[in-house]
């Protein structure tokens, strides 16, 4: 008899990676849980995750096809979910995510407009189920969310699939690197990537893409757009906010934190607490009580946002313990620390507060979004601190700094309002494979 591992090293290396998934699955499952234990949703709706789902809803209807993993991906294909809404209204709009705090953003975002599902996991069988049930003319896939199995029964029902507003770190395509055999296949049965750098767009071409396949159309996230209803609502909040504050009180809005750096933001502001309202917002909604049992720790007094407590006198500290509202909060803000970057998470968009005016302070850790930062901080509208000393200095400056403030916040602006295109191009790319 021929040993187990002898066949699995001489089969072809999707064959390998879908027996490992089969293999695995009971800890993939056991993982479901264990987020379900933080956050409930998670095992709700469970069986779309195994493509099973109700579909009458886009049968008899051709289909587009968009994923977007959580809340970042969901914000950034908005605006090109509402293009090709526009220009194909004979079309029905399939968006997909993984997590439950993507569904939301989904739900917020669009109503009952698109038809929303969680995406199935990359089993032959799932992805089998969900495509016969959607039947998509198109599959939009955002930013880096590549799974061999549903790229390939995509290929193979003749489903042109695009990696839309692509990005990939070096990290990610070293990591990438050492299953060629796996990602080389994988990327050529991709009808097209666009990539919001250059730079993407190399490490793409160093994995062994055809180089027909990829094209450089910059990032959607320089596209999106602030409307006055958003910034009315900002300016309300922050007279709210300041009411009972003492004249020159500003605001500083600490955005989509992680684990362990909750206590370096506190730590840069206590000593800035008298001038400085901080309104902290935890990345994932499952962290709201721990971090409020943290500002509890520290004797911190603080109102939460989502049971509207009023901002007195004594209150520290806004825990912005709610989903959806950030671009409001920015609006709100004098200055913001976007999270994800003091540890090594990697960052997230600097954009919605640059958008806003707003001066932007980033840990070290922004490698997902390298091209950007660099561009915001070349424009001096971005500051890159190394830690939580560093960052009480540069806030304790920038509080005595109007016009520097101003300075970095019309910066920000500007860095946006040069780069916006890339929509119009990707919808471009979108349209060929359609018409």
């Amino acid at each position: 008899m021929i040993p187990l591992f002898t066949i699995i090293i001489f089969m072809p290396n999707r064959l390998v990676y879908t027996l490992l998934f089969y293999l695995l699955l009971p800890l993939v499952l056991l993982r479901l849980l264990y987020r379900a234990w933080k956050a409930p949703a998670y095992v709700q709706r469970w069986r779309e995750r195994f493509g099973w789902f109700d579909a009458r809803a886009v049968q008899g209807v051709q289909t587009i096809w968009v994923h977007s993993v959580s809340v970042g991906e969901s914000i950034a294909a908005a605006p090109l979910v509402r293009q090709l809404q526009q220009a194909y209204p004979d079309h029905r709009l399939v968006v997909t995510t993984m997590t439950p705090t993507g569904s939301e953003r989904v739900v917020a975002l669009y109503g009952d407009s698109v038809f929303h599902v969680y995406a199935p996991y990359d089993l032959p069988d799932a992805v089998a189920r969900f495509l016969a049930r959607v039947e998509p003319r198109l599959a939009i896939i955002m930013e880096t969310e590549l799974w061999p199995n549903t790229v390939a029964a995509c290929a193979a029902r003749n489903i042109p699939v695009v990696l839309a507003n692509a990005r990939l770190s070096e990290r990610s395509a070293r990591g990438y690197g050492k299953f060629s055999a796996l990602v080389k296949p994988m990327l050529n049965q991709l009808a097209m990537i666009a990539a919001q750098d250059d730079a993407t767009a190399s490490r793409f071409l160093g994995l062994g893409i055809d180089p027909d396949r990829v094209t450089v159309t910059g990032s959607i996230k320089f596209d999106l757009e602030v409307d006055d209803v958003i910034r009315d609502s900002g300016k309300s909040l922050r007279q709210q906010w300041l009411a009972n504050k003492q004249a020159g009180v500003r605001v500083l809005v600490a955005a989509s934190t992680h684990p362990g750096e909750d206590e370096q933001i506190l730590d840069a502001w206590q000593g800035l607490a008298e001038d400085l309202l901080l309104i902290i917002v935890p990345r994932h909604p499952e962290r709201f009580g721990k971090v409020a049992e943290l500002l509890k720790q520290r004797g911190i007094c603080f109102a939460r946002r989502s049971s509207n407590e009023t901002v007195t006198e004594s209150v520290q500290v806004v825990l912005g313990d709610t989903m959806g509202e950030l671009m409001v909060f920015f609006a709100a803000a004098d200055l913001a620390f976007i999270g994800g970057s003091l540890v090594p998470t990697g960052g997230h968009n600097m954009l919605e507060a640059s958008a806003m005016g707003v001066p932007v302070f980033s840990g070290p850790h922004f490698f997902n979004f390298k091209d950007i930062a660099d561009q915001l901080c070349a424009a001096g509208a971005m500051i890159v601190v190394d830690d939580s000393a560093d960052l009480s200095r540069n806030l304790k400056r920038q509080l005595a700094d109007d016009e520097q403030r101003r300075v970095m916040g019309a910066a920000g602006v500007a860095v946006v309002d040069e780069n916006r295109g890339a929509l119009q191009k990707q919808l471009g790319i979108c349209r060929r494979l359609l018409d």
